[in-house]
């Protein structure tokens, strides 16, 4: 019997918690909780859409035209985003990643990117997620410049929260003081402004409505541990996703492109905010040798 296009699933329980993470990009293909689904998810047979539980690496989001300059080169991307000239959420979304210890609760997961042409340099990439019965999932990004030159580092991950109900009737809540406009090519357009007074202050968890997002917030609150928390509720239900301090900025975006535009709420904790490679901000200089973490996860009530 053939495996399904997405390669090997890995399938991890804990008390009310199970998920499903695939082989191909390392990612979270399902997520529930008491058997209720708590991200969007997809078929093992077929490509995610809408970058469905994707980890983006080494960038997160947009790389304007592809094009950047990094220790005094010049670097071209492929354009992987072509209506918008852009590149797009990393290098290893489609890869292979190899099961390097998988017990009932956890899957850690590894994959080696080699140079391109646009990104010569060399990482050595580990993902661990683990479910706990109390806790529900919590993933960690490790990553080590396994080459012999500095290399522009960042990473993300695009799941989609779901109560199980479209967004528009949900709460949302996220302390970020701070949003980044975006052009029509949703490219940073100038620097963070304040949420006040706008569509981007969810601050007080206010119902979504008609909102339309897909930007990144920064000057985040952190709880005493660290946290950042983005929760989403509705329908009596409530889907928390929290990001450690290793994560500045957090991305919302409205799921317009998603199969069912709407039915869930991307939420992506970023180590850079979006055009970082070229503009710099927020960028790990990850020095040969060196590595880098950071961990983030969901919680389902």
């Amino acid at each position: 019997m053939s495996e399904p296009i997405t390669g090997e699933q890995f399938a991890l329980s804990a008390g009310p918690y199970q998920a499903v993470i695939t082989e191909s990009g390392a990612s979270l293909r399902e997520l529930t909780y008491e058997g209720r689904p708590v991200v969007l998810s997809h078929g093992a047979d077929e490509p995610a859409p809408a970058a469905f539980g994707h980890l983006l690496i080494p960038w997160p989001n947009r790389i304007d035209r592809g094009r950047y300059e990094y220790g005094g080169s010049a670097h071209q991307l492929d354009v992987s985003e072509p209506a918008r000239d852009c590149a797009i959420h990393g290098l290893v979304r489609w890869a292979s990643w190899k099961a390097a210890g998988h017990e009932p609760d956890r899957v850690r997961l590894t994959h080696r990117l080699l140079a391109t042409a646009g990104y010569p340099f060399r990482l050595d990439l580990e993902v661990e997620y683990a479910l706990d019965a109390a806790g529900g999932l919590r993933v960690r990004h490790s990553v080590r410049n396994a080459g012999t030159k500095t290399a522009p580092y960042g990473h993300g991950a695009h799941p989609y929260l779901t109560v199980g109900e479209p967004i528009d009737g949900c709460t949302v809540t996220l302390g970020a003081d701070r949003y980044i406009p975006v052009d029509e090519r949703m490219v940073p357009s100038g620097p963070s402004l304040d949420v006040t007074g706008t569509r981007y202050d969810l601050r007080e968890g206010p119902v979504f409505g008609d909102r339309r997002i897909d930007n990144a917030f920064a000057d985040l609150n952190r709880d005493g541990a660290g946290r950042v928390w983005v929760v989403l509720s509705g329908g009596g239900r409530t889907v928390r996703l929290w990001a450690d301090e290793a994560h500045p900025w957090m991305e919302i975006y409205t799921a317009e492109n998603a199969p069912a535009p709407r039915s869930g709420l991307g939420v992506e904790p970023m180590t850079c905010p979006p055009n970082a490679f070229a503009s710099g901000e927020g960028v790990i200089d990850l020095e040969p040798g060196a590595e880098f973490h950071g961990t983030w996860g969901i919680l389902a009530s």
